[in-house]
């Protein structure tokens, strides 16, 4: 295009040069300019719509380039922030998946309650007094092994839990992964028990209630307070199921808030290269 506008100015001047150069040289040269003015009018005005067409079109050209250039750059910007958006709603899935499934095992497993002083399950508050009566009794045998039973039950149902947990974790959306990630160390771990708690007590009890039974939890609990209420003037009633399975998920949720503080801060904990991008770049 530039040698075609540089083509076009060099005939112009040179007719138009031709023509200042005869009319110098003579006066018939004055008569020929006259017959040679209309020729250069007629030229410019033939060649004058090509150059301000050429002119356009350069400039046309160079304007989309820039505009396309506009739209990669945006749409490259936004693919990244779509992948760096479904990272981190990955890594937050995938370290809910990892914290639950390694609280499940761990605590599925024989003394995964009975052995941890802080969640064993002991006995509810309003039978303390009908412990304390067994045990000066001499029955203390009585309510050891009540108490172990309930936490059996609740390490044999805690092998139960991982599709509950799972189910919500998939249901997680970007707005609470960033939450999430921007909460506390416990933030994982508080969005489960708002998500889970109903669902799981649910699915949970019917799991306690058949392992306290296998565990001949539920004949020790009837001995217990059907030998206290002989003698007492208030009888106790304590829904045993219920009680088991609330400790039992306190239990549970107690140790996936350690597993998820671990994640947070402890590179070794962030087994994966998902964990590690999403995590290590907050630590």
């Amino acid at each position: 295009m530039k040698k075609t506008v540089l083509l076009m100015f060099s005939v112009i001047f040179f007719i138009t040069g031709s023509f200042a150069q005869v009319k110098k040289t003579t006066k018939k040269a004055t008569k020929k300019s006259a017959k040679v003015l209309p020729v250069v009018k007629k030229v410019v005005d033939v060649i004058k719509p090509g150059i301000l067409d050429s002119v356009y079109v350069g400039n046309r050209i160079d304007t989309l380039k820039k505009v396309e250039t506009t739209k990669t750059t945006s749409t490259a910007v936004n693919n990244e922030d779509a992948s760096g958006n479904s990272n981190i709603v990955n890594g937050l899935k995938q370290a809910l998946q990892i914290g639950t499934d390694n609280s499940a095992k761990k605590l599925n497993k024989l003394d995964g309650f009975f052995a941890d002083a802080a969640i064993k399950i002991l006995m509810p508050d309003e039978a303390v007094k009908v412990e304390k009566t067994l045990r000066s009794m001499g029955m203390g045998k009585l309510v050891d092994d009540a108490i172990l039973s309930m936490n059996r039950a609740a390490e044999d149902a805690a092998g139960g839990v991982g599709t509950i947990f799972w189910d919500a974790i998939k249901q997680m959306k970007f707005t609470d992964a960033i939450q999430i990630l921007r909460g506390g160390d416990f933030a994982a771990t508080d969005y489960l028990k708002k998500t889970t708690t109903l669902t799981l007590t649910e699915k949970f009890r019917p799991a306690i209630d058949a392992s306290l039974a296998k565990g001949n939890a539920t004949k020790y609990w009837n001995d217990i307070f059907t030998t206290y209420n002989r003698f007492s003037l208030k009888p106790v009633n304590t829904d045993l199921v219920a009680y088991v399975t609330e400790k039992a998920l306190n239990g549970l949720f107690y140790n996936i808030g350690l597993e998820e503080q671990k994640i947070r801060k402890d590179p070794v904990a962030q087994v994966t290269s998902l964990l590690k991008n999403v995590f290590g770049k907050k630590n």
